[in-house]
């Protein structure tokens, strides 16, 4: 079949001159590609780049919106970590003056416990030094007493009276 299609050809090639010819069939494949290019233009191409057009400008819009929207994140990130920090100094100052009033709280209950174990000392002292008093006291008593009967029995209660 191809055999017969290059005969064709070459034969249809000798008889009119050459490959081309310059008669009314230029002009007329001029207006079909024209034409041709006018159709493809107006179902094809003008669609197709309307398409793409749109495609990109949504495609801007959305960089556009993701890099305000970065910016956004970027400065509520810092704005965050400023309040972090914040918090942080004031977490760290409230633990510092807490600390400070536990010790304080203590130093001072300390200082009165001391201060009520010395009161509870010096009165137990007092106390020990009374009884201890009266104790003396009381043995004086009771040594005057075994005196005098030891001297009634060994002098007599005669002797003792005149004495």
């Amino acid at each position: 079949m191809t055999h017969s299609i290059i005969l064709l050809a070459a034969e249809t090639a000798g008889k009119e001159g050459g490959l081309f010819d310059l008669d009314a069939t230029l002009p007329l494949m001029a207006i079909q590609f024209l034409f041709l290019v006018l159709i493809l233009n107006a179902t094809f191409y003008k669609p197709l780049s309307k398409a793409i057009d749109e495609r990109d400008e949504y495609i801007r819009k959305n960089q556009l919106d993701a890099r305000e929207r970065l910016s956004k994140v970027e400065q509520l990130a810092s704005q965050y970590e400023q309040e972090l920090a914040t918090a942080r100094r004031q977490s760290q100052q409230i633990v510092v003056d807490a600390q400070a009033e536990a010790e304080r709280v203590a130093a001072e209950k300390i200082a009165a416990a001391q201060r009520e174990a010395q009161a509870q000392r010096e009165q137990a002292a007092q106390e020990i030094e009374q009884q201890k008093q009266e104790a003396l006291a009381s043995l004086e008593q009771q040594v005057d007493a075994l005196s005098q009967q030891i001297m009634e029995k060994l002098l007599g209660t005669q002797l003792v009276s005149q004495r």
